[in-house]
């Protein structure tokens, strides 16, 4: 067999990925004897493609999943999807649009068909892109938010939390999308910071004794007010509690009442007070019985009496406003910079309404989640995200948890329509246990996606049901994830499986950044600035990409380009080209084990090297540093190896020495599949065909992931042989500061500062890598003219002659001779100036003495070295 003359990942991948599957690779058995080892993948949306994120984030996944695998795990990376019922409901919503249709016409039954169908055209998509990266996940195990298996356990986990009083309905104050016209957790709020308006509106006294002013960021509300705040301890009020008001533009009376959440340095320190549309109001209406007055429908309108009815919200604001100041009730506006919170999904702004629906009591199931962390049974990598979560759980609120949408897990909450009693069953009860009416109408909201996501790390492996996967593969081992869905996810698979299972679901989260673009901002659709993998992928091969990527990705947002992955792309080739180079000389050489060969100096040198690398690379692996760990591979591969040792070998598979050539062919070829199996993780379709060439019949995705050996340490030799080659390094820094060719080669006289043993043996690497035609040890320096380098323990001596053609160097020097006086004159020039040396800084006159010394001494130096040559 044959390698191609160049690397082509077109020719190989696809095929590659066919043989994983048909082969079973990807599948983790629960009876094989090995220790369990499991990652679950972070479900993506049906609706969604590959982008830039996704490659990361499996990327990471996949090598530490075939890291394991190869030292020995049954290692589970468990595949799935996400329904994601706003994003998916929204496509399909659209979809019908464009065929003159709309959900309500349709009705529950036949959109939810159109879902499924929907789901069963596109939902796949991701998954075939997700092949193409490489993703070993073990596909035997695919799972779907929203398959009969998972739909169980989200009905099992709601039963019993409604048993324990942990989920309740009632009427609070919630996110309201009008755009997707349904509740929205915290979590799925964004607050953007953006420049508004503070508007000071004046609201008569009924008593005719004047006005308190107050400062709202959202005046249209005002048609909700229930009273005015002040703060207790503010003396410009204190008269004033007790008083009523006039609700301008309204015929209402509302009261002034005295609460402590009152800012007094905010706006006048009077707030207008509606419970009905404002979380911290609704607070403040609760503690002083004040009515709640939504005064806004599902769709951001205005549903008040009134002038206003019927005008959307922003419009009903410019409105409102020109009244107020028409009626000489509107004092001033200020500009004001505001978080305004918007929905996640359609990125339109939210509005706080007063609503009947699901939560989830927080503070019992938040404390225990917190504490998986604070105690250390759950790590973070980067540990500074573990600041992200406890924040968010040491200020949790109750979690809304219906959605007002038909594509999603339905609420099994069933309500008589005899008696209204409300029942949470699996299915729908036969008989009301209150009336024993029959007849009984299903809750029609679905829950959050996140409900069921949070349920991912123990309803994928078969939970409620004792299953071989759960009771083997879990708690799961490393969860590695993005960090805007750290509470989003995070925090709510913790408190559930800690709940559920009474055991955390992960040990360890491994956060990983952000791909940005070439200028550092985050890609978007808006910016078009989006990079799409799979172009990438079909231009330079997974691995080129699996490549670039994981350079300094743990943690850290990365800036990303096309021109990286062409940039990285010669490392992958450097390792075809070298394996191909040693392919090529394995034609009828007889290979020994390492043990039983007579190694050269050289080859204790890269396997000491190679013993090292295999060390360090596996300490970062399990620390999660995959950027550092791909980096210590990289240098030892691209330097040690193909830069160093390859060279060094030369001379014994040259020497025409049979055992001598099989022994350098054995080091190589253990070296080489070492270096493979400590890439394969990163790069994994390159280094399995690669592999096949060295091990037919083999699979590297299974081969035993290189250990650290004590035998193969060999400390003295490794320092010499580091010592030579800092001797060489120093030649060739000569040579190339002089300009010779490479091609040039030259005789090469060493004259060792002590003990010359170490350097005799080295003489063939000194000769070969020093570009030398012969390397002699001598004494004293030759009798002729030399370059004189100095390096470590000895002096090397290069005939200039040899070197360089000395018409062609003499006309070089007194080039540079020229330049040198010009720039020198230039400086003692403006140093006899008076108009010059009065005038300028000290710092500056100080730079030109620095040149007058820097020009004269090269002069000197460029004049000597002419003089060399005559």
């Amino acid at each position: 067999m044959e390698m191609d003359k160049s690397y082509n990942p077109k020719s190989f991948e696809e095929r590659i990925y066919s043989e994983w599957e048909r082969g079973g690779y990807f599948s983790a058995d629960t009876h094989s004897g090995k220790k369990p080892y499991c990652i679950v993948i972070p479900p993506p949306n049906i609706t969604g493609s590959l982008h830039m994120g996704h490659a990361l984030n499996h990327t990471i996944q996949d090598a530490l999943i075939r890291f394991k695998r190869m030292q020995g795990y049954s290692a589970l990376w468990l595949p799935g999807t996400d329904h994601a019922s706003i994003a998916t409901e929204v496509k399909i919503v659209e979809k019908l649009r464009a065929e003159g249709l709309s959900k309500e016409r349709l009705g529950r039954e036949e959109f939810l068909k159109r879902a499924w169908e929907w789901k069963d055209a596109y939902g796949g998509r991701i998954i075939g892109q997700m092949k193409k990266l490489g993703d070993s996940c073990d596909w035997d195990r695919l799972a779907f938010t929203m398959d009969d298996r998972l739909s169980r356990a989200v009905k099992d986990v709601f039963i019993k939390l409604y048993g324990k009083g942990l989920i309740y309905k009632g009427s609070r104050i919630i996110n309201w999308c009008p755009e997707c016209k349904t509740a929205l957790s915290d979590a799925e709020v964004d607050h953007i910071t953006k420049d508004g308006s503070l508007w000071h509106i004046k609201y008569p006294l009924t008593d005719g004794g004047g006005f308190v002013t107050v400062a709202t960021t959202r005046p249209e509300t005002m048609l909700g007010d229930t009273a005015v705040a002040v703060n207790p301890d503010d003396k410009r009020y204190q008269k004033l509690i007790g008083k009523t008001l006039n609700l301008p533009l309204t015929d209402r009376i509302i009261p002034v009442i005295a609460d402590g959440y009152v800012d007094k340095a905010f706006g006048t320190g009077a707030v207008k007070i509606t419970p009905a549309h404002d979380p911290n109001d609704f607070e403040v209406g609760a503690r002083h019985g004040l009515p709640g007055i939504r005064i806004m429908d599902d769709g951001g309108v205005i549903n008040a009496s009134g002038k206003y009815f019927g005008m959307e919200r922003f419009a009903a604001r410019k409105s409102i406003v020109a009244d107020l100041a028409e009626a000489g009730l509107l004092v001033k506006i200020e500009p004001h910079t505001n978080n305004v919170g918007h929905c996640y999904r359609c990125h339109k702004v939210i509005e706080p309404i007063v609503s009947e629906q699901w939560f989830v009591k927080m503070e019992s199931l938040a404390a225990p989640a917190a504490t998986a962390v604070t105690n250390g049974d759950v790590r973070f990598t980067p540990g500074r995200f573990s600041k992200i979560y406890l924040h968010w759980l040491n200020h949790i609120r109750d979690w809304c948890i219906s959605r007002q949408l038909w594509w999603g897990h339905r609420i099994p909450a069933y309500y008589c329509a005899d008696c209204g009693e409300t029942v949470v069953a699996a299915d729908r009860p036969c008989k009301c246990p209150k009336c024993g009416g029959a007849r009984f109408e299903q809750d029609g909201d679905v829950l959050d996606t996140w409900f069921s996501s949070a349920l991912w790390p123990f309803s994928t492996l078969g939970y409620p049901d004792e299953t071989e996967d759960i009771k083997f593969f879990f708690p799961t081992n490393t969860l590695v994830t993005a960090q805007d869905i750290i509470f989003f996810w995070v925090a709510r698979m913790i408190f559930s499986s800690l709940e559920f299972t009474g055991e955390i679901p992960f040990k360890d989260i491994v956060i990983n950044g952000i791909v940005r673009d070439a200028q550092g901002r985050k890609m978007s659709k808006s910016l078009g600035n989006g990079i799409d993998p799979l172009e990438l992928i079909d231009a330079y091969g997974a691995d080129a990409l699996r490549f670039s990527l994981l350079f300094g990705s743990m943690g850290k947002d990365m800036r990303f380009s096309a021109e990286k992955v062409e940039l990285d792309r010669p490392f992958i080739n450097k390792i075809w080209n070298a394996s191909r180079y040693v392919l090529t000389n394995l034609e009828g050489a007889e290979l020994s084990p390492i043990e039983e060969l007579k190694l050269t100096r050289g080859d204790k040198w890269i396997l000491h090297k190679l013993n090292d690398t295999v060390k360090r690379v596996t300490r970062l692996m399990e620390k999660f540093e995959l950027g550092k760990a791909l980096d210590a591979v990289y240098s030892f591969a691209w330097q040690d190896f193909c830069d160093w040792y390859i060279e060094m070998s030369k001379p014994s598979l040259y020497a025409g020495d049979k055992a001598v050539k099989n022994a350098a062919l054995s080091v190589l070829s253990y070296v080489l599949k070492d270096v493979l199996k400590l890439l394969h993780p990163f790069i994994p379709f390159v280094t399995e065909e690669i592999y096949s060439y060295f091990a037919v019949g083999e699979k590297i995705i299974t081969a035993a992931y290189p250990v650290y050996r004590a035998d193969l340490r060999f400390t003295k030799d490794c320092k010499q042989i580091n010592t030579v080659l800092e001797i060489i390094r120093q030649i060739r820094a000569e040579r190339l500061g002089r300009g010779v060719p490479q091609s040039k080669r030259t005789n090469l006289y060493i004259c060792p500062a002590g003990n010359a043993k170490v350097l005799e043996s080295a003489l063939p690497y000194i000769e070969k890598l020093g570009m030398g035609i012969s390397a002699t040890i001598v004494k004293t320096k030759p009798d002729m003219q030399v370059v004189t380098v100095i390096a470590p323990y000895c002096e090397v001596y290069l005939p200039l002659g040899e070197l360089v053609d000395k018409d062609k160097e003499t006309a070089r020097l007194k080039k540079e001779v020229e330049t040198a006086e010009a720039e020198l004159k230039r400086a003692v020039g403006k140093l006899s100036n008076p108009g010059f040396t009065q005038k300028a800084p000290a710092a500056l006159l100080e730079e030109e003495r620095a040149k007058v010394t820097k020009y004269t001494e090269l002069l000197q130096k460029l004049n000597t070295e002419i003089e060399k040559l005559k």
